[in-house]
């Protein structure tokens, strides 16, 4: 299938609204659809919890180098062609990891699965950045919450699945051209935009403002991925909790910041993205020192809870005003946000986990209230257009 970003009929706002909404929710179903599969590839292969963990990682190995690329090819060939031809690789990807035969098979599948997740995304949020400035009103945080919601409910979907004795290739083979299909019905309403005349450089620098809101990303990333990590452990470790009770930190914390999403859009129209960013800060940081406070589980809950609320519309603010810089490249803007608030994903859970070695893991825990507070801070750079113009570095494009 060839898809051409060449400037052809507009498509209108709504069909293509439904367009991307689509791409980001098979986004999120098909990543979720692999994490079922996971303490099934570890007893085939007969690996230890240390050497998965280690595997695991690859994804991420991919993901990184993969987004300064992926800016650079959006903007060569449009972020219609990369949107398209990314989520189909992600959804043909999926079984690749699924039916590994080896360890080192499964760590160069994860290589590409990661690699076609993080083109994707720099794509698709391209494509929405495109899509709200024609429809003149902040609807990012939507999109955001359709992946939220595809990533439940491709979970859940799996696992019921798994459990009723459908084979791990079939689910596999089956989720894969499910997933293509939707693509493919996606691919004729996304907006085809010009590629840039000039040959763009891979890596560009970023500008300050730029920096500014990468720094942000990182701070709001290193949050989400530090609660999603920490918070069944912090129930149960410090707080006494029954496994079950554990449980349900994590799920309130995934289901405030689904519904977060949701309603995030018409808070940003009325109130504007800098106020929301802002009070976004400020509500999980009270939500996470609730939960470090107060002693009781369901409190401790209730904050997740709140801190859920608060980072929700963090990272579809950041990403939006990343996609409005005027000097660089929108696919280079948005990949070199993303870099950095990826670096912040991947290194919070293993801070959080070092610092609590040393102090227990309450104070922490301290760390991701400190980057929520640094978000509310730093929140004016997601009401600004960065203008400043971009330093190329000198290597020339692939």
């Amino acid at each position: 299938m060839t898809v051409s970003d060449s400037p052809g009929m507009d498509v209108r706002p709504g069909a293509a609204r439904l367009a991307v909404s689509t791409l980001f929710f098979v986004n999120g179903a098909i990543v979720a659809s692999w994490v079922p599969h996971i303490p099934i590839v570890k007893q085939r292969l007969g690996i230890g919890d240390g050497h998965l963990g280690a595997v695991l990682l690859f994804m991420a190995v991919g993901a990184l180098g993969a987004l300064p690329v992926a800016g650079a090819l959006v903007s060569r060939f449009g972020s219609r062609t990369i949107s398209v031809s990314a989520g189909l690789g992600l959804c043909l990807t999926l079984p690749c990891p699924v039916l590994a035969p080896t360890p080192l098979a499964l760590a160069g599948a994860l290589v590409l699965f990661g690699a076609f997740n993080a083109t994707l995304d720099v794509a698709m949020n391209v494509q929405a950045v495109e899509v709200e400035a024609r429809w003149r009103r902040p609807i990012m945080s939507s999109f955001h919450a359709l992946f939220s919601l595809g990533g439940l409910g491709g979970a859940a979907l799996s696992g019921v699945i798994l459990a009723q004795g459908v084979g791990a290739r079939s689910h596999a083979v089956g989720t894969a051209l499910a997933g293509s299909l939707a693509v493919a019905a996606a691919s004729r309403r996304l907006i085809a935009m010009t590629p840039s005349a000039v040959r763009e450089p891979v890596f560009v620098r970023p500008t300050r403002g730029l920096l500014g809101l990468g720094i942000l990303a990182l701070c709001a990333l290193l949050a989400e991925g530090a609660i999603g990590d920490w918070s069944a452990v912090y129930l149960m470790d410090a707080r006494a909790a029954a496994q079950s009770v554990a449980a349900a930190g994590f799920a309130a914390f995934s289901l405030a910041m689904a519904v977060g999403r949701f309603g995030g859009d018409r808070v940003a129209h009325r109130f504007g993205p800098t106020r929301l960013l802002r009070t976004s800060g400020a509500l999980a940081s009270a939500g996470l020192l609730v939960a470090i406070v107060v002693t009781e589980p369901i409190a401790a809950i209730v904050g997740f809870g709140l801190a859920g609320l608060g980072v929700a519309n963090m990272i579809p603010l950041i990403f939006s005003a990343a996609g409005r810089t005027r000097d660089i490249a929108s696919g280079h803007a948005l990949a070199a946000v993303a870099t950095t608030g990826y670096l912040g994903f991947l290194a919070g859970p293993p801070l959080i986990g070092l610092a609590a070695e040393a102090v227990g893991l309450p104070a922490a825990l301290l760390i991701v209230v400190i980057a929520c507070v640094a978000v509310a801070a730093g929140a004016r750079a997601a009401g600004e257009r960065p203008t400043e113009s971009a330093q190329r570095l000198p290597f020339p494009a692939s």
